[in-house]
């Protein structure tokens, strides 16, 4: 069993179908519009909405949130809909935060998900670091997602979370071999901290891809926010004028479709 949807609803949310499994990642479900604050003076506007509303989801056997301080991964709507989900996996401080089904995994540490009838699906968390170097203070934890399970032809699906490039990436190289790896992108800066960036740009994205080796790269979280600053065009761009070494494959996916991936 190796064959994966994955529906993009908008932002960092996506709902990803195997073995009878639904999965959602970050749930933003709120109307554009509004300004949210970030904390430390930043804010971004919500420009885009999802694709599809809360009630048109199915049911969800786990939310795998990357971290919930943030509006731009779990907004109003989304947080609402937390106590729906089996169970809700994020970074230990977001479970203490929100407790009820949510549950923390240190970077490394796995959750199982089984039932009847289907595959065990192994998660396992990765390191993420949303900012520059002794930036978590401020920024907060972030965690990634690996998911393996039987049958799969190239490796795991990774969900990098909001990440910069660094040695916690490096080590999911060494430690998780990825097939399909969904990037958060976009490239994020804001005015009062000048040219710091908070998650990957097109070219550390390369960079990281080069690293990790995904054969399959679906991009997310590149869009519908004020404070992203690089966009399809960008990465597209920056993939057009790369050499040396092998890319994977970019399968962009418009909000409110579906692709299918073999893993």
């Amino acid at each position: 069993m190796s064959d994966v949807r994955v529906i993009h609803i908008g932002g960092p949310t996506v709902l990803i179908e195997v073995g009878g499994w639904r999965l959602l990642t970050d749930p933003t479900f709120d109307a554009p519009g509004r300004r949210y604050a970030f904390g430390w003076g930043t804010s971004s506007v919500k420009t885009a909405g999802p694709a599809l509303s809360v009630s048109q989801l199915p049911p969800l056997d786990a939310v795998l949130l990357t971290h919930d301080h943030h509006a731009d991964n779990l907004d109003d709507s989304g947080r609402a809909l937390l106590p729906t989900a089996g169970v809700v996996l994020t970074t230990p401080s977001g479970a203490g935060r929100l407790g009820g089904n949510a549950r923390g995994l240190a970077p490394w540490e796995t959750w199982r998900l089984s039932a009847p009838g289907r595959p065990s699906i192994e998660v396992i968390a990765t390191p993420a670091r949303h900012g520059p170097p002794l930036s978590r203070p401020f920024v907060g934890d972030v965690t990634g997602f690996a998911l393996r399970w039987p049958g799969q032809q190239h490796g795991a699906l990774w969900i990098s979370g909001d990440t910069v490039l660094f040695d916690g990436v490096r080590e999911v190289a060494r430690r998780v071999q990825v097939g399909t790896a969904l990037l958060h992108l976009g490239g994020v800066r804001f005015p009062l901290t000048g040219p710091v960036r908070y998650t990957l740009t097109a070219s550390a994205a390369l960079r990281v891809c080069r690293v990790v080796r995904p054969r399959v790269v679906v991009p997310v979280h590149y869009e519908g926010w004020s404070h992203f600053v690089e966009g399809r065009r960008g990465v597209e761009a920056a993939v057009g004028r790369a050499s040396g070494g092998a890319l994977p494959e970019f399968v962009w996916v418009p909000r409110g479709e579906g692709v299918g991936v073999v893993v």
